[in-house]
């Protein structure tokens, strides 16, 4: 729960760097509210528009810890467009999530391990 709220609070930093651990942690914890909103949607039986809210809310947070991610690997944040490409493009953003964090400093910072 650590790593899903050190995201909340950078929010909006777009800079650094983020580890393998923080991104998907967040990611985890992140899955398991949207699915716990959603039962509960669905347990209720009534257009509720928790998930959806949710998602809005937590928009911003997870594109920052997904560009920090991408600076630890060494590329631009703005590899998170690679998404627009149907189907493969997803696919590539989930396997460059996965690579290593660049050991060294980088024109991102220093490691996120490091720090």
């Amino acid at each position: 729960m650590k790593w899903y709220i050190k995201v909340l609070k950078n929010y909006g930093t777009f800079s650094g760097r983020a580890s393998r651990t923080e991104y998907w942690m967040f990611v985890l914890v992140n899955f398991v509210i949207s699915f716990i909103l959603s039962f509960i949607q669905f347990v209720i039986d009534k257009p509720l528009f928790l998930p959806v809210i949710y998602s809005l809310l937590i928009a911003v947070p997870s594109l920052a810890v997904g560009a920090r991610r991408l600076h630890d690997t060494g590329k631009s944040g703005w590899w998170q467009l690679i998404t627009l490409v149907p189907l493969i493009g997803g696919i590539w953003l989930i396997v460059l999530f996965c690579q290593p964090s660049d050991p060294k400093e980088n024109r991102f910072g220093t490691t996120a391990k490091a720090a």
